[in-house]
């Protein structure tokens, strides 16, 4: 699923993260699955919240970036 004024190929849906027998296990968009140690995933959680809230600052792509 897309945004209106987002690339067809930038996802607006969420990934789902897991635990699994200390393993952190994530499912994203289009078959994307990712298993991480605990901290590998927290440094993943911190860098996607960064990256998310510079994104938002900087509002939506404009016709032709991508």
């Amino acid at each position: 699923m897309t945004t209106s004024g987002v690339p067809p190929h930038v996802h607006d849906d969420a990934g789902q993260a897991t635990a699994e027998q200390g393993i952190v296990m994530l499912d994203g968009p289009n078959g994307v699955a990712v298993a991480m140690t605990p901290g590998a995933a927290r440094q993943t959680g911190e860098e996607l919240l960064a990256a998310a809230l510079k994104a938002e600052a900087q509002g939506p792509p404009e016709p032709g970036d991508f």
